[in-house]
């Protein structure tokens, strides 16, 4: 067994495990953090993506361990107060989902693509970004008017994407 100490959506956590337990089944299993979803253990579909230390990862392409001492957020964290994160509004809004599996990754990967290019997002853009994530749903035409909406929210609401 190992010890891991990381700070998960804002508090600390931890636990003995085994060193070869994934960052998505430690999420998942040991934290109840079922948000972060398994959706083709083979890291191509982006169901597990979270953010360690404010940058999206799959969570299935790293070990828990690799994380200690570290920052995690999931789809759990990102909503303030009982008020949802602009980016998980607009994908309401704008229904960004069907089934709704790969939302949670999409979403993650979206906050981090407005934190890495800002909130001028064409639609070539998000495409291109949401490469690694898949939809087995849609056609993507919602997602990609949801990123764009939830990236103009988030220049419009600085202080809950700072939280974050």
């Amino acid at each position: 067994m190992s010890a891991v100490s990381l700070t998960v959506n804002g508090k600390a956590v931890t636990a003995d495990i085994d060193p070869r337990t994934l960052l998505v089944q430690y999420l998942r299993e040991n934290l109840r953090l079922t948000g972060t979803h398994v959706g083709c253990d083979t890291s191509q579909c982006g169901a597990c993506v979270v953010h360690l230390d404010g940058e999206a990862i799959k969570a299935c392409t790293v070990l828990a361990v690799q994380c200690n001492g570290r920052q995690v957020t999931t789809i759990e964290g990102l909503a303030s107060g009982g008020e949802l994160h602009p980016m998980q509004a607009a994908f309401r809004e704008h229904h960004g989902l069907q089934c709704g599996y790969c939302t949670p990754g999409m979403i993650m990967t979206a906050v981090d693509l407005v934190r890495r290019k800002g909130s001028a997002l064409d639609e070539h853009t998000i495409r291109h970004e949401l490469e690694g994530n898949i939809c087995r749903c849609t056609g993507y035409h919602n997602i990609v008017k949801a990123i764009a909406a939830g990236a103009e929210n988030m220049a419009a609401e600085p202080q809950k994407v700072a939280a974050e």
